[in-house]
């Protein structure tokens, strides 16, 4: 069969009108004779921190707290009955439905009544909490979907992982794949409607995968249908050669390489999330990136075919990420020893802080990561190293583009324009792979610099 899965972000299903609009999508999408899956994260009405994922968590702590977390979950079910009686014309649709949505979250009440008791939560238990939001956005589309005469199937993924796993490598994506594979198949001719959220995995799927999980969820049934295309729906028009709102000139590209997109994920440009790009690619399915509030747009597409080609071009965009924090470790220890290194990343590694970039000489070390999580248990340990010295306000900028790689120069000129503007550049690193070149500066030069650095693009 000819399959598109469609994934669409919170705040595209955030309100009654924006979930008829995405619902016309897929009647268009319909049309074409493609027979469409769709995957849905929870409903966000304006961003990430107003949204029904984000305030699931809030009701959890505010669980473990002892707090008013019942407040949380009224204001949640609020929302949700008002789109649901807002959307669903049919009487008995919207009854039905309106009795599903109120009976969700007074077993999510009744889960966190258990969890005030205890007075922890645990990963598994979170899981729990965070699932109802998807179920609730799924529930109220595929009820949406068979009010206006398309025949859905919704479908919860929940239970869908039902044998353990240890970690989630190859034979768990498999695994999953396959079943989810059995899951579409069974719809037959109706549409299903898959929520986000897909079981329980190894660690909790917030801190295993993090809160792209949804993205991640679509691959796997892309690849388990063999689908022609996984399209990701979100509030942009594709990916940038930079962030808009900060450089003018800015343009969406028509495609990118799988390298690329995930340079550009890792290094501040939220394109799509790594476990999913792994995925798709290997299964050469192409992802587009769409816009839901202007569908008439192409958006961007992330090609597997263009990974193989040798692009003499140049750079493809510019990204910066903030609130970098720089730790150099100098020590005389490191002159000709053995298993120095292995000493420093045991340490992030416990202390579960992820690494951004690194730059080594014979006595010195530096490194930069994004977050202070653990960071100064971590500092305790790493003084018995060496001395270890910490800078914070710092940025990431990094020139992305599969191009580079055959193409001299490039790092000169950047460095030069850097120059001109004034701009102290803290470290240099180039990635194996010679598609990106990477410098530390000063946060409060970030601007300043994606502008000077953008102009290279429009060469």
């Amino acid at each position: 069969m000819n399959y598109i899965v469609q994934k669409y972000g919170g705040t595209s299903i955030g309100h009654s009108d924006r979930m008829i609009n995405v619902a016309n999508i897929v009647k268009e999408t319909l049309k074409d004779g493609k027979h469409t899956v769709i995957v849905l994260s929870a409903m966000s009405e304006s961003g990430k921190k107003e949204g029904t994922t984000s305030r699931l968590m809030a009701a959890a702590e505010e669980a473990i707290a002892k707090g008013s977390y019942y407040k949380i979950i009224d204001l949640i079910e609020m929302h949700h009955l008002k789109v649901a009686n807002s959307i669903i014309k049919d009487l008995r649709l919207r009854i039905q439905l309106e009795d599903q949505i109120r009976e969700e979250l007074l077993k999510l009440k009744s889960f966190l009544d258990a969890i005030q008791v205890i007075g922890e939560i645990s990963q598994r238990s979170m899981d729990v909490v965070i699932s109802t939001g998807e179920k609730l956005s799924a529930r109220i589309f595929a009820s949406l979907l068979n009010s206006i005469g398309i025949d859905a199937d919704y479908i919860p993924l929940d239970e869908l992982v039902d044998k353990p796993f240890s970690e989630i490598d190859r034979r768990f994506c498999s695994y999953l794949q396959k079943k989810l594979g059995t899951l579409v198949q069974a719809s037959g001719a109706r549409v299903p409607v898959f929520t986000g959220f897909f079981g329980f995995v190894p660690n909790g799927i917030l801190k295993s995968i993090g809160r792209g999980y949804t993205d991640f969820t679509a691959s796997l049934v892309a690849v388990g249908i063999g689908a022609k295309e996984l399209q990701i729906w979100k509030e942009v028009d594709g990916i940038f050669t930079a962030d808009p709102k900060k450089v003018e000139s800015a343009k969406v590209l028509k495609v990118v390489s799988p390298d690329e997109a995930s340079e550009l994920t890792y290094f501040g440009s939220e394109v799509i999330h790594p476990f999913t790009m792994e995925q798709v690619i290997n299964a050469n399915i192409p992802v587009r990136i769409k816009n839901t509030f202007d569908p008439s747009l192409p958006g961007t597409i992330i090609d597997p075919d263009r990974q193989n080609k040798k692009i003499r071009k140049g750079p493809t965009a510019v990204t910066v990420k903030r609130d970098v924090t720089l730790l150099n470790i100098q020590s005389n220890r490191m002159l000709m020893a053995y298993g120095f290194m292995s000493k420093v990343f045991d340490i992030f590694n416990r202390y579960e802080i992820v690494i951004d970039l690194i730059s080594t000489s014979e006595v010195n070390v530096s490194l930069t990561i994004a977050n202070g999580h653990n960071l100064d248990a971590a500092i305790v340990e790493l003084k018995q190293l060496g001395k270890v010295t910490i800078r914070k306000g710092l940025a990431l900028l990094s020139l992305i583009g599969q191009g580079m790689q055959h193409t001299i120069g490039i790092a000169g000129d950047m460095f030069t324009r850097l120059a001109k503007e004034g701009i102290n550049i803290e470290i240099i690193s180039q990635g194996a792979s010679e598609i990106n070149i990477s410098c530390v500066i000063e946060d409060k030069d970030s601007d300043k610099a994606l502008n000077a650095v953008h102009e290279m693009l429009l060469i």
